[in-house]
């Protein structure tokens, strides 16, 4: 292993929003995209630097490829999860963009979306759409011809396009998601009806540690009937505030001692709420809350 300079370690420090950006999308997981992370450090360490002409490529072409294994290994894992999978939320308010050029496929909805497409269609995806990577770029980083990159492109926004809609804008989002943590904790039936579309699908993921729906609920009467449960149960003299978490407004519900015990999403359309999200799973409630 080679010497490294200060300035070996600057370039990495400044490449590591994007390569955390790029391993997290891929993953939807803070602590599997760290550890992506610091492999592409050790690699970085471990190569002759003198000899690597664009050291941010290199590290995006390493981080990618290295993501692209552990989405294969993650895939299987998810095959036995307990109940629905949800990506484990990040807080965006200190790193907006997580060092993308967009905030494409950061929330929680469109990560979701991800997981239909392969580990190789999703780094497409990822390079191209959230960090504008030219297809050429993208066809190195893979190994991979340029057209090949271009038809991986095009199939995974393929995937996509069924389950995507024009969502609301960010405020709204945040008074819907504040009105219905509202609503729910005052058992407001009439609300309730408002704001869910009716065809409204609510996901929980507890993963198999805390009690939680193990399938995803469909239509507005059910999901009403179980979040009203479920705030009698859980939600009695919690507190619950706004947070900037993967690009769009979300609530942290805590309990009366402090503890984080929900984060909640939504997907929100001219039709109301379609989607409610919910994360229980305490290994997922880890990340810094900002009041």
């Amino acid at each position: 292993m080679t010497t490294v300079s200060d300035s070996d370690i600057d370039v990495f420090q400044a490449a590591r929003p994007r390569l955390f950006g790029i391993a997290y999308r891929m993953l939807g997981s803070r602590q599997e995209a760290e550890e992506i992370v610091q492999d592409a450090w050790l690699r970085w360490q471990g190569t002759d630097r003198a000899a690597v002409r664009d050291p941010g490529a290199f590290l995006a072409t390493a981080t990618t490829r290295l993501a692209i294994n552990a989405a294969q290994s993650a895939r299987a894992r998810r095959e036995t999860y307990i109940g629905p999978w949800l990506p484990e939320p990040v807080d965006t308010a200190e790193d907006p963009l997580l060092g993308a050029v967009r905030g494409e496929a950061l929330e929680v909805g469109v990560l979701m979306l991800l997981e239909k497409l392969t580990p190789t269609e999703r780094a497409t995806y990822v390079l191209r759409e959230a960090f504008d990577y030219a297809y050429g770029e993208i066809a190195t980083a893979l190994e991979i011809s340029e057209a090949n990159a271009r038809q991986l492109a095009a199939r995974a926004r393929g995937k996509l396009e069924g389950g995507r809609r024009t969502t609301a804008d960010a405020e709204t989002h945040r008074r819907l998601l504040e009105a219905i943590v509202n609503a729910a904790q005052a058992g407001d039936v009439e609300a309730l009806e408002r704001m869910l579309a009716e065809d409204v699908v609510t996901y929980s993921d507890g993963g198999g540690v805390v009690h939680a729906a193990r399938k995803p609920l469909v239509g507005r009467e059910r999901v009403i009937k179980a979040l009203l449960g479920f705030a009698r149960k859980y939600w009695s003299g919690a507190s619950a505030s706004t947070v900037d978490a993967n690009g769009q407004p979300g609530i942290v519900v805590e309990s009366g001692e402090g503890e984080v015990i929900t984060f909640a999403a939504i997907t929100a359309t001219g039709d109301g709420v379609e989607q409610l999200l919910f994360v229980v799973n305490p290994d997922k409630l880890k990340f810094p809350v900002t009041p």
